[in-house]
């Protein structure tokens, strides 16, 4: 069994959670990384907005309830701009928790994608590595919008 925890960009602080849980469910996204476990959410609250000061005690609580990874979600890839602080949230967590980082949950949409392929944010090399298994085809993509 795999116990996650999710923490989401605070400027969609007022999301349900749907997307990411159906992704979850589907296990496509993040959670595709796992196609033969079981999984279980322990914990989804918001980075406590910039500069994340909610990091710094989420992952405690999500710890105490059993997590043995924190996905940073989708939104905090997609949202314009994406979060800056990514690089040292997927430091921090792991230095300070001992638990796994995965940037991303669901999908990226296709409204998304399309807006960002034309602004060129994800053409590096490092947000190529950053977003490929949350990137999806333009199908699934479609069905994230």
């Amino acid at each position: 069994m795999k116990k996650i925890g999710i923490i989401i960009c605070d400027r969609y602080h007022t999301c349900a959670g749907g997307k990411c849980l159906r992704a979850m469910r589907n296990r496509e996204g993040g959670f595709a990384l796992y196609k033969e476990e079981e999984v279980e959410m322990v914990g989804y609250t918001t980075c406590g907005g910039c500069p994340g000061g909610n990091i710094e005690y989420a992952p405690a609580e999500m710890k105490k309830n059993g997590a043995d990874v924190i996905h940073l979600a989708t939104g905090l890839v997609v949202g314009y701009p994406p979060c800056t602080r990514l690089k040292t949230f997927c430091e921090f967590i792991p230095a300070k928790y001992g638990l796994d980082v995965v940037i991303g949950t669901h999908p990226i949409p296709q409204n998304y994608y399309l807006i960002h392929k034309g602004l060129g944010t994800w053409q590096s090399d490092r947000w190529q590595r950053r977003i490929g298994h949350v990137l999806a085809n333009e199908e699934i993509r479609l069905a994230y919008d």
